[in-house]
């Protein structure tokens, strides 16, 4: 049910003449990744020193509450351009996307991410801090922060596996692979 509604939504945004002119652009396309990875790595950048601080490994000499300060405008702004330019990638190629099972485990682990996100947010804006001088914060803050790293390792991985076709719908696969990729074609065919 799913797959099929995923499909048709990634069809019917492939219908649109500017999807095909972003992906078939000359250059625009390759701006819009370039542009995506670059964001991303100013993220990941600001991020890493974040979450260095809140694993107890690096930074222990400056308070988590100024790190988190001073790097959170760079780090969300990168976090938003990265975000437009990864919806305007999807957009250029909407099929391919949709029935990729390395999209689809980005997805799942960007919303992982997400909220894990957002529990750590909670824990360094509460006010006073108090583990905000302690060299090791405390163990569910280390836990966030080494949770976030996997993640977003993993979010990364999984978008570098992405330019590849091992799990294409196209190749021949057992019957959950097509259905974890959201081949729905194939499927109708398997189950025919």
């Amino acid at each position: 049910m799913l797959n099929e509604w995923l499909y048709q939504f990634a069809s019917w945004l492939d219908t649109f003449e500017s999807s095909t002119n972003l992906h078939e652009s000359l250059y625009m396309y390759g701006w819009v990744e370039s542009t995506h990875v670059l964001t991303l790595t100013v993220f990941l950048g600001m991020l890493l020193v974040i979450d260095l601080r809140l694993l107890g490994v690096g930074f222990k000499n400056i308070p988590a509450s100024t790190l988190v300060d001073r790097l959170d405008k760079p780090m969300m702004l990168g976090f938003i351009v990265m975000i437009i330019s990864g919806v305007l990638l999807f957009y250029a190629i909407p099929v391919r996307s949709t029935q990729s099972i390395f999209f689809r485990v980005k997805v799942i682990l960007l919303i992982a991410a997400g909220i894990n996100a957002m529990i750590i947010r909670r824990m360094t804006r509460q006010r006073p801090l108090t583990w905000d001088y302690d060299p090791s914060p405390p163990k569910k803050v280390r836990v966030g922060a080494g949770l976030s790293l996997t993640f977003w390792l993993c979010v990364i991985a999984a978008g570098r596996m992405m330019a590849y076709d091992w799990w294409d719908c196209h190749k021949e696969m057992p019957h959950f692979m097509y259905w974890a990729a959201g081949c729905v074609n194939e499927l109708a065919a398997f189950e025919q």
